[in-house]
């Protein structure tokens, strides 16, 4: 069994759809940790979900980088543990600095609401091992500062290092460089991303796209025990 811990910060609007998927679909053992919560010891993996932190108020994530849980959080992923995080929970792992760059303003200034294809580029990852490379999966977005920004030599390191999971195909909704949807650090056990896998996870809303993104880890953190 996975352990998983839902992050619930004032504003989290997708929380329950996160654990949704990881309780009811996957039927994983479930916590909901409120953001001042500081033990996180006995969970295996980690999400940050989507949402408006704080009201999203100063800067998307800012405020939420600083709430107790993320120092554990910090901790947890630096011991190799597993974290994710979704739209917001993206900026927040961006802000917290356990992801390089950041999520700025939709190009075009709109908060965008739809369905976007992407492309996998790594099925090396925990969190990517039930997809195959190059594989088209559709997900649902929404967001208005998801636009990833990082400046040259951090963009350079990010691609020589492999270290984007997906890109957007086709048309880019927001202006992301590189088309960039979703990124890993350095050693792969941290997933940002803007697009939300836990919307596409139940056929019964149309599509299961993102749930191979779960149950892929669920054989990785099975293989470790």
């Amino acid at each position: 069994m996975t352990k998983f811990g839902v992050l619930v910060f004032p504003g989290s609007n997708c929380d329950r759809d996160v654990a949704y998927v990881t309780r009811d679909i996957l039927k994983q053992p479930t916590r909901m940790v409120w953001h001042q919560d500081t033990d996180i010891s006995d969970l295996d993996a980690i999400i940050i979900p989507g949402g408006f932190s704080y009201g999203d108020y100063l800067r998307c994530g800012a405020i939420a980088r600083f709430s107790p849980v993320m120092q554990q959080v910090v901790e947890h992923a630096q011991k190799g543990k597993f974290v994710i995080g979704i739209c917001n929970g993206f900026q927040v792992l961006t802000e917290a600095g356990l992801l390089p760059g950041a999520l700025v303003r939709n190009q075009d200034l709109h908060f965008v609401c739809d369905r976007s294809p992407l492309k996998v580029e790594r099925t090396d990852l925990p969190w990517t091992q039930a997809y195959t490379k190059g594989e088209i999966i559709t997900l649902p977005i929404a967001h208005g500062e998801g636009r990833y920004h990082a400046d040259d030599v951090t963009l350079a390191e990010i691609e020589d290092n492999n270290q984007v999971v997906f890109r957007y195909e086709g048309e880019n909704p927001n202006g992301s460089l590189n088309n960039i949807a979703g990124i890993c650090n350095s050693t792969g056990n941290v997933l940002g991303m803007m697009p939300h896998p836990e919307r596409a996870s139940d056929a019964m809303l149309g599509s299961s796209d993102g749930l191979k993104l779960f149950s892929g880890l669920l054989e990785q953190v099975a293989a470790l025990v």
